[in-house]
């Protein structure tokens, strides 16, 4: 129990011939109270600040249910077994294996419609005077979280009517027409996910790589790039290169004009954008050898007259 114990400065006032004398009833409220620092030591939770584990199946008598679904007996009644588990025999899923397949080839490209593009230039958070790349896509919040590119589809296509320059990995059919239509101008080009990562962090050029504006990179006298060719074409004030694509794939899909990709101006007049199946009339044509008459001397070899 706390003790109730007058105050020193009380006593000694008490004390004093010249104090004022206090009243017997007064006494308890002059008292300040003395509490021990043990009490620290015994702070304790209520007994319904803990919830104890509900016991299910453990008996009819428990009036927490008889079995409550468990069964009787077994491992599935007294413990937990991992998901799909039959008891020991082979598991379902090696028996019957696993359905579908994932694409190794498949890319996430994030989705951007037109009406949502003409929106975002309405309100003032695009400028259309300027080209529009991922940086500023991502910068004005419009697309996020993007991955392997951004794709330019064509809904609410009847909305856009201001004329831009956009620069996307890729863009439907029905998404460059309507941009052509406006006035503006659509650019695919080839990008990584590090590549991507770069550009948002203000690292890389999101529009110019080696092989986007060759002629930069060109000296006088040569006509293709060449490893001696010069290649210092960063722009200024970015760290790193833009990558351009290696695979067959993507180099035949960004060669196409119809995707208006970037590396279309390779393709010669009349030139598909495939890597491997030439446009008829732009190989090479052989020359028909000249076939010497029959009675012509023939050529005797230095070993024809050998007899073994």
């Amino acid at each position: 129990m706390s003790k109730h114990l007058l105050s020193p400065v009380l006593i000694t006032r008490l004390l004093r011939p010249s104090s004022v004398k206090v009243a017997p009833f007064l006494l308890p409220f002059l008292q300040t109270p003395h509490r021990s620092a043990s009490i620290l030591a015994n702070l304790s939770d209520i007994p319904a600040a803990y919830n104890r584990k509900i016991k299910r199946g453990r008996g009819p008598s428990s009036g927490r249910g008889k079995t409550s679904g468990r069964g009787h007996k077994g491992q599935k009644q007294h413990g937990k077994v991992p998901r799909g588990f039959n008891g020991g025999q082979t598991p379902d899923i090696v028996v019957s294996g696993t359905r579908g397949f994932k694409n190794v080839f498949s890319i996430d490209l994030t989705p951007l419609n037109l009406d949502k593009l003409q929106s975002w230039i309405s309100q003032g958070r695009l400028d259309p005077n300027r080209p529009i790349t991922l940086k500023d896509l991502s910068d004005s919040r419009i697309v996020s979280g993007i991955t392997d590119g951004v794709k330019l589809l064509a809904r609410g296509s009847e909305t856009l009517t201001t004329p831009i320059n956009i620069i996307v990995s890729r863009a439907s059919a029905a998404a460059i027409a309507t941009i052509e239509a406006a006035g503006g101008s659509v650019t695919t080009r080839y990008y990584t996910p590090f590549s991507i990562q770069r550009i948002l962090r203000g690292r890389t050029d999101p529009i110019n790589s080696l092989n986007s504006r060759p002629k930069l990179a060109l000296a006088e006298g040569e006509t293709k790039i060449t490893p001696d060719s010069d290649t210092s074409l960063a722009s200024p004030g970015f760290m790193n290169r833009l990558p351009d694509p290696t695979s067959r794939k993507d180099i035949e899909y960004y060669r196409d004009p119809a995707h208006r990709g970037y590396l279309s101006y390779q393709l010669e007049e009349g030139q598909g954008p495939s890597l491997y199946f030439k446009t008829p009339g732009t190989g090479k044509k052989k020359v028909a050898k000249e076939r010497k008459p029959d009675d012509a001397p023939r050529k005797v070899a230095a070993g024809d007259n050998r007899i073994f």
